[in-house]
C-alpha cells in the first residue's frame, strides 16, 4: 500500500496539553492501540542518538484522482456502508440561497444518494418532499415542521439507543415556532423515510453547522460537539457584546431522545499556533469514537475566507489534543480547482479493505462569497493510519508502558517493507521474558494492517493475564497500531 506521508519529525514528538499518563498496568483489551500520542509509550530511543531519533509521522489521506465524485449544491456528507449488501448510503445538506436582502427565504434540506462502490453515485427520484415547487427530487427531510434541516449526521449508536430504528440522524433546524428550533434527532428504518413522530428536540441552540453526537461509553452518556450559541449570539451591538461563537463546545445527556439540560461547555479554542497562521476560529468539528478515542475532524477557519480540516483527538472525550505542527488532514485544493476555498471533512469514514475512506465537502470559493459551488470528494487513508512511530536507518526502539496482556496473538499495523520490525517482551523491570527476545522473534519485513508477530517455539497466549511490556525494534519501519487478537 502506498501512502502519502507528511514527516513532521521532532517538532511533533510531543503534543500540547498532553493528558496525564494512565495507571499501570494498562488494561488494553482487544482494541487497537494508537501511537498518535505517548499514552502507551514508556520510552523511545534511537540506536544512533547523535544523528537519529524515533519520530512521530503524520499521514494525510490521499485525495481520489476522480474528485469530485458528486457535484451540485451539496455539503456535509454523512456516509454509511450497509454490512449486508455493501451499498454506500450518503446523506448531504442541500441549500437554495435566498437573496442577500431576504436570506430567511433560503431553503435547507437533507438529500439522499447511494452507490455500489462508493465512487459512482446516483440520486434516486423519491417523490417525498416538495422542493422548489416539485417532488421530483431526492430530498428526504426538511425538519420537524418542514421549515429547515441542515448540518445532518447519521449517528453511530448502540442498538439499544436506536429505539428500533436502523438509522438515527441529528440535524439543526430553524424557522419554526419559538421553543422548537435547535438540534433534533429523528429515526428511520430505511434511511429514506424518516419518522416524523420520532423527531425530538435535544438542545435548543442555534448552532448552524454539523453538531456531532457520539456515545461516550465511559460516562454512559451521549455527547454533542457544537457551538456555544446559547451565550455567544449574533445580532447584538458588536463583538464586545456578541463574543465569538465559532469555537468547539460540548453538551451531554443520558438519554438521546429527551431534551438535555445544562449549557455547552467550551472544550477547544484556537491557541497561539492557530493565531500565528490567522486561523482564529473553528467552524465546527465532526467527531467519532473509535477504539475508545474520540477523533475530531476540526474545521479551522480564517475569517472570512478559507476553511480546511485538521485532526484532534481525546482519550477522555473532554480534553482534546492536536499536533503542534498543525498538519492539515484534508487540505484545500490548488488554486482554481473545485475545492480551493473550503474543505469540510467528515469523521464518518468508511472502512474499505485496508483503507479508511473519508468523504468531504469542498467549495470553489471562500466563506465570504456567495459565488461558490459545492461538491463532494473522497480521500483515502491507510486503516488506523493517522500517525506512526518510525525508526530510522540505524534502528530505534519503542517501549510500551506496563500492560495487562489479555492473551491471544499480537497483531501489528505496520510498514516494514524497506527494513524490519521485531518485538521483545519484557517485564516491569525490562527483564526479558524467556523465549520472547528479539532473537526469538520472526522479523516482519512486509506491509500489513494486521500482521501476526510470532516467536519461535513460543505462544504469546501463554502470557495471558501477565503484566508485560512490548519493546518494538524499528529499522526503516513505521508502526501505526497494535492489538491483542483473542479470536480462535
Amino acid at each position: 500500500m502506498k501512502i502519502t506521508l507528511i514527516t513532521l519529525g521532532l517538532a511533533i514528538a510531543t503534543v500540547l496539553h498532553a493528558a496525564p499518563p494512565p495507571a499501570e498496568p494498562v488494561e488494553i483489551g482487544t482494541t487497537p492501540q494508537f501511537f498518535i500520542d505517548d499514552h502507551l509509550v514508556d520510552n523511545r530511543w534511537s540506536l544512533k542518538p547523535k544523528i537519529e531519533e524515533v519520530v512521530r509521522v503524520f499521514h494525510a489521506p490521499k485525495k481520489h484522482a476522480g474528485n469530485p465524485l458528486f457535484s451540485g449544491d451539496c455539503g456535509y456528507p454523512s456516509v454509511v456502508r450497509e454490512a449486508e449488501t455493501g451499498t454506500f448510503k450518503l446523506w448531504y445538506q442541500t441549500h437554495v440561497r435566498g437573496t442577500p436582502a431576504d436570506e430567511d427565504k433560503a431553503l435547507y434540506g437533507i438529500a439522499y444518494a447511494e452507490s455500489k462502490d462508493g465512487i459512482v453515485w446516483s440520486r434516486p427520484e423519491l417523490g417525498l418532499v416538495e422542493w422548489k415547487g416539485s417532488k421530483a427530487n431526492n430530498i428526504v427531510w426538511r425538519g420537524h415542521a418542514g421549515y429547515r434541516a441542515s448540518g445532518q449526521q447519521v449517528l453511530d449508536l448502540p442498538v439499544e439507543a436506536r429505539r428500533g430504528f436502523r438509522y438515527v440522524m441529528a440535524y439543526h433546524t430553524a424557522g419554526g415556532k419559538r421553543g422548537t428550533n435547535g438540534i433534533h434527532v429523528v429515526g428511520s428504518h430505511d434511511g429514506i423515510h424518516w419518522d416524523q413522530a420520532s423527531d425530538t428536540q435535544v438542545v435548543e441552540i442555534s448552532s448552524d453547522t454539523v453538531n456531532s453526537v457520539v456515545f461516550d461509553a465511559a460516562r454512559g452518556e451521549f455527547a454533542m460537539f457544537c457551538r456555544a450559541k446559547d451565550r455567544y449570539l449574533a445580532g447584538q451591538t458588536g463583538m464586545l457584546d456578541t463574543g465569538e461563537s465559532r469555537r468547539i463546545a460540548r453538551i451531554a445527556g443520558k438519554d438521546l431522545w429527551t431534551r438535555w439540560e445544562g449549557r455547552p461547555q467550551a472544550i477547544l479554542i484556537p491557541d497561539e499556533l492557530d493565531l500565528a497562521n490567522g486561523f482564529n476560529r473553528f467552524y465546527g468539528m465532526s467527531a467519532r469514537v473509535y477504539a475508545g478515542i474520540t477523533f475530531g475532524l476540526v474545521w479551522s477557519f480564517k475569517l472570512n475566507t478559507d476553511i480546511w480540516t485538521e485532526l484532534a483527538w481525546s482519550r477522555d472525550g473532554l480534553d482534546f489534543e492536536r499536533l503542534p505542527a498543525r498538519p492539515r488532514l484534508i487540505d484545500l485544493g490548488p488554486a482554481d480547482t473545485w475545492d480551493d476555498g473550503m474543505v469540510f471533512g467528515s469523521a464518518d469514514w468508511v472502512e474499505v479493505g485496508d483503507e479508511w475512506w473519508f468523504y468531504y465537502a469542498g467549495w470553489d470559493g471562500p466563506h465570504e462569497t456567495r459565488e461558490r459551488d459545492g461538491a463532494i470528494g473522497l480521500a483515502k487513508l491507510r486503516k488506523e493510519g493517522f500517525v506512526s512511530l518510525r525508526g530510522m536507518r540505524g534502528g530505534g526502539v519503542v517501549a510500551t508502558r506496563l500492560l495487562k496482556w489479555p492473551g491471544g496473538k499480537l497483531r501489528l499495523n505496520a510498514d516494514a517493507a524497506k527494513g524490519e520490525l521485531k518485538v521483545r517482551v519484557s517485564d516491569a523491570a525490562r527483564k526479558i521474558i524467556p523465549g520472547f527476545d528479539y532473537t526469538d522473534c520472526e522479523p516482519f519485513t512486509g506491509d500489513a494492517t494486521a500482521h501476526e508477530m510470532k516467536w519461535r517455539g513460543q505462544s504469546l497466549d501463554s502470557l495471558a493475564g501477565k503484566e508485560l511490556r512490548f519493546e518494538f525494534f524499528l529499522r526503516e519501519a513505521d508502526l501505526f497500531t497494535f492489538r491483542a487478537d483473542t479470536s480462535k
